[in-house]
């Protein structure tokens, strides 16, 4: 490894030690929202079952979301960020 790299890497290390023990700050700092699932299902006035089947999940990962044990990621979460921007598109698309 050249020296110049092994140097950054170890600079790297001290600051994350230092930021860990609140001996300083992060340079950057990412919050992630997410969306209130419960919210969205009851705006566009379906049932669990109704919105558990819309979305293809089980009524149990449903119920995680709305309950926030679980958070839905990937393909789920913009789905779900689409029903909430358009419903009416995403309901007249997925009931097609």
């Amino acid at each position: 490894m050249e020296k110049d790299l092994f140097n950054d890497l170890l600079q790297s290390l001290k600051e994350a030690k230092a930021i860990s023990r609140g001996q300083a700050k992060a340079s950057r700092r990412f919050t992630v929202s997410h969306t209130d699932v419960k919210a969205v299902r009851e705006g566009i006035g379906l049932s669990q079952s109704e919105f558990a089947r819309l979305m293809h999940v089980s009524v149990k990962t449903l119920q995680n979301w709305e309950q926030h044990r679980r958070n839905p990621t990937g393909p789920a979460s913009a789905l779900l960020k689409m029903v909430l921007n358009a419903p009416e598109v995403v309901l007249k698309t997925l009931h097609a």
